[in-house]
């Protein structure tokens, strides 16, 4: 009788052991994290995103110099002639060339708007998609909790430390996405290998010290007109 009340205490003991075991178990979050940018750039998608914004990118630029050229050659006309010139000639002049010079701020600052306004509507559906690829792992995975390393251009980062690589999901989060991380990092570091053995081949041949060719000044807002 004895030894069958232990046997049972024994049971009893065992079952408590185990539950609390799944309890403690239940009750420890599994956090793993990520890069959302990181995750982001190695994209498709993101890459036509980014021709698409360096195209119209450059065709502001393009619009600004002008626009720049514009205002330098008529107020180069205007300092040239402004002794020659009636004073109702002259403040028209000036009224034109404030106009242009308000024309071109404008249209800096509208540009830039568009830019963003652009990106913004171009990246929303990666993300989604991004969102969509880190529920898939988190719930298939069994994570708690899967946080962003990075939170974004100008902000503090979510993350401050991370221990261990090994809570890393950035690659689970890729192949979601039909992306090989491992194929990416081989034509990354083939594209690095190419790029020094070109420039070690440049160095070679060179005879001369190669010299940087001057860089056009990208436009910037015109002077504000003097008047006398």
């Amino acid at each position: 009788m004895k030894s069958k009340l232990i046997v049972a205490l024994l049971a009893i003991g065992t079952l408590i052991g185990i539950e609390s075991q799944a309890q403690q178990a239940a009750a420890t979050p599994k956090i793993g994290w990520t890069n959302v940018d990181y995750v982001m750039t190695l994209l498709p998608d993101y890459k036509k995103i980014e021709n698409e914004l360096q195209i119209q990118q450059q065709q502001i630029e393009k619009a600004m110099q002008e626009k720049s050229k514009e205002f330098e050659d008529k107020y180069k006309a205007y300092q040239a002639n402004l002794s020659k010139w009636s004073e109702i000639i002259r403040a028209d002049k000036e009224k034109e060339l404030t106009r242009l010079q308000t024309d071109f701020q404008d249209f800096q600052r509208t540009s830039q708007e568009s830019l963003q306004k652009k990106q913004q509507q171009l990246l929303q559906p990666v993300m989604v998609k991004i969102q969509g690829a880190i529920d898939a792992v988190g719930k298939e995975s069994g994570y708690t909790y899967i946080f962003n390393m990075d939170a974004g251009a100008n902000t503090t980062p979510i993350i401050l430390f991370a221990g261990s690589e090994d809570l890393n999901v950035s690659n689970l989060i890729l192949k979601k996405l039909g992306v090989d991380p491992v194929e990416i990092e081989k034509q990354q570091k083939a594209a690095a290998d190419a790029a020094v053995q070109q420039l070690q081949q440049g160095q070679k041949a060179a005879t001369t010290p190669a010299t940087q060719p001057a860089t056009k000044p990208a436009a910037t807002t015109p002077a504000p007109v003097k008047k006398n």
